[in-house]
Formats: C-alpha cells, sequence, structure tokens
C-alpha cells in the first residue's frame, strides 16, 4: 500500500511539472511570435502596447538583459514600475542592446 501512495505521489508531481512546463512553452511562443514582427516595424511596438490584451505583462524584470525584443523593453519601460532600461532618460530603452 506505501509504494502504491508513493507512486501516486510521483505521478502527481510529475503532472503538476509537465503542466507548469507546457504553460511556460505557450507563453514563450506567444511572445516570441508577437515580437518578431514588431522588430521589423517601426509602428509595431506601440501597437502591442496600447492594446488592451497585450503579449506581455509586468513579471518583476527591470533589466535589459532580461528582455527578448526591442518591443518588450519598451513595454515593460512604459507600464512597468522600476525600470532600469533608459539610462539616459530618453524614452528609449535597451538602446545596446535592442532598440538601436
Amino acid at each position: 500500500m506505501q509504494r502504491v501512495i508513493t507512486m501516486l505521489i510521483v505521478v502527481a508531481l510529475g503532472w503538476y511539472g509537465y503542466t507548469k512546463y507546457q504553460e511556460r512553452l505557450k507563453t514563450e511562443n506567444s511572445i516570441e511570435t508577437l515580437a518578431k514582427p514588431a522588430e521589423s516595424s517601426a509602428a509595431a511596438p506601440s501597437r502591442f502596447v496600447n492594446q488592451g490584451t497585450s503579449a506581455f505583462k509586468c513579471d518583476g524584470r527591470t533589466h535589459c538583459s532580461q528582455m527578448t525584443s526591442c518591443a518588450e523593453s519598451k513595454y515593460f519601460l512604459q507600464n512597468c514600475p522600476g525600470t532600469k532600461m533608459d539610462g539616459n532618460n530618453d524614452s528609449v530603452p535597451c538602446e545596446k542592446q535592442w532598440c538601436k
């Protein structure tokens, strides 16, 4: 009986981890899909920022090294408190990494 309970716990933990992994992959893929067109067009970043549903959300990241695109860094600069991505205060974040 103890083996059955142990196996059920292991299976439950495995299932929980797998579902969290799938959720993370889905989020990362949607961000990449939406961010790629934004990098090729100058007007696209504002499209992501001004819409009611955004591909990005404030999650505590504050530095350029934590961003994955120019569009994402612009969203964080405009919408999230405490960001440290605009050293010269010109409203263009991550100029060395993403927004050249």
